[in-house]
């Protein structure tokens, strides 16, 4: 396959060559992670289904650093790969894989130190902290082999590699649910076990990608290149710091909603995190879609193509709207039976009712979070980063404000009536933007 493929070929033909693997690979790596709490929620109990839930905002916060520093430091990557300065894209990837290390260390090491006092601060149920710092506390080990992967898988990325990342979620994914049925069901591990097979199966796809994406290097001729530059880190920075934030929007906006969530007990707890296990797994062919965008506009404006890049923007939300329409028909018509499958038998009916009314309303909205994706992933592409970071923090401060308000008085409903404002009033600032065309004179350096 041509290497250069999103600067070549018709937008409809490259965003899907990109997009697919990466949907598929995201797919399994969230689907695993909705095994984790099917594994718990039906061989343990309801109340380990809320620990392992309770963990699910403040977890996303570092997956989304570690996704979000990724796609921001591969924009840079992908711009040189564009313009075919090999030397200065090599030097890219080691000053991205050394910085995020750093990173991904001290963060964990900042998490089990602290891990405890956050579920408590989140008003976790007394009944299911245990539990949850041990999961915590698991997780927080594992950080640098989260950090490495998917930087890594990011990297890939931005050269057009992106069936790579996918092969490897695959394998990480299945390795994951046969040691989570195993520890769980076998060696009666309990949340310890489903934590474990994560850090298990993670630790040894990063390994792997990191050999392969050493030996892809190879391929490309160039001098020897600084393994870290920090001229390179400050242009990365001015880029991953705005994309982390637009990852982790909706991450630490759950953290105030999650405190706001756990108020209402276990049993609402259990039931919101299962239908939050089945949000993660609808967004993600719409975040797929925002990061194809995102290295398809920065290829195309590093090979001098702007005229490509808005082709491309109108032929990403015909793709979101696709699947906008499937998943809307998809849970309408099976919400309840997709919630009963984490809670088994023994599930109570204010769980199963917290998580059905969650899922059947927001069937109808996933189309304007595609959207937005959509407008961000080229904001993000192009480096036009100032309003893009505006319309995120638009975002969050809705659904922040609105949970934390009015789900007291009105009840838990309140949290997820907020969403769809929110993911609205992020399009529609970021779509401002894009109509002002200012991403066709950005300039990274």
């Amino acid at each position: 396959m041509d290497r250069e493929y999103l600067i070549h070929e018709r937008p409809l033909k490259a965003l899907l060559i990109f997009a697919i693997p990466m949907i598929i690979g995201n797919f399994f790596q969230q689907f695993y992670t909705m095994v984790d709490s099917m594994v718990v929620g039906r061989f343990v109990s309801e109340n380990a289904l809320a620990a392992v839930g309770a963990c699910y905002a403040l977890t996303n916060v570092f997956i989304s650093i570690a996704i979000g520093g990724g796609v921001g430091a591969s924009v840079i990557t992908s711009r040189y790969f564009g313009a075919r300065e090999y030397q200065k894209m090599k030097q890219s990837v080691y000053t991205a894989l050394i910085a995020f290390l750093i990173l991904s260390i001290l963060l964990g090491g900042f998490g089990l130190l602290k891990g405890r006092q956050i579920l408590q601060l989140l008003n976790t149920p007394d009944n299911i902290l245990d539990m949850a710092t041990v999961y915590l506390n698991i997780y927080f080990l594992g950080l640098p082999f989260l950090f490495m992967y998917n930087v890594l898988s990011a990297m890939f990325n931005s050269i057009g590699q992106s069936r790579t990342p996918l092969y490897l979620l695959i394998f990480s994914s299945v390795l994951n649910i046969f040691l989570d049925v195993y520890m769980v069901r076998s060696m009666h591990l309990g949340v310890a076990g489903v934590a474990w097979a994560t850090l298990i199966a993670q630790g040894i796809s990063a390994v792997i990608s990191l050999v392969l994406f050493m030996r892809e290097m190879t391929a490309y001729s160039s001098d020897k290149p600084k393994t870290f530059d920090g001229d390179e880190l400050k242009n990365m920075t001015k880029i991953a710091l705005p994309s982390i934030l637009q990852q982790s929007t909706v991450s630490i906006g759950m953290l105030f909603v999650q405190s706001v969530v756990n108020s209402f007990g276990t049993q609402v707890l259990a039931g919101f995190s299962a239908a939050m296990r089945v949000e993660s797994i609808c967004v993600v062919p719409m975040a797929a879609m925002g990061n194809a965008i995102s290295a398809y506009t920065s290829q195309n404006i590093g090979a001098g193509e702007q005229e490509r890049v808005q082709k491309g923007f109108f032929t990403g939300n015909g793709i979101i709207a696709f699947f906008a329409i499937v998943i809307c028909a998809l849970l309408e018509f099976f919400y309840k039976n997709i919630i009963l499958s984490f809670l088994g038998s023994n599930g109570t009916w204010l769980a199963l009712q917290t998580g059905s009314s969650y899922l059947k309303f927001m069937g109808w909205f996933f189309v304007l979070i595609g959207m937005k994706m959509v407008a961000d992933g080229l904001l993000r592409g192009a480096g036009d980063m100032k309003m893009f970071t505006i319309a995120n923090l638009a975002n969050l401060t809705v659904r922040v404000c609105v949970a934390v308000v009015f789900a007291p008085r009105f009840g838990v409903a309140m949290v997820w009536y907020a969403v769809p404002v929110g993911w609205l009033v992020n399009f529609i600032i970021s779509y401002g933007e894009y109509r002002t065309g200012k991403w066709r004179r950005i300039s990274l350096n």
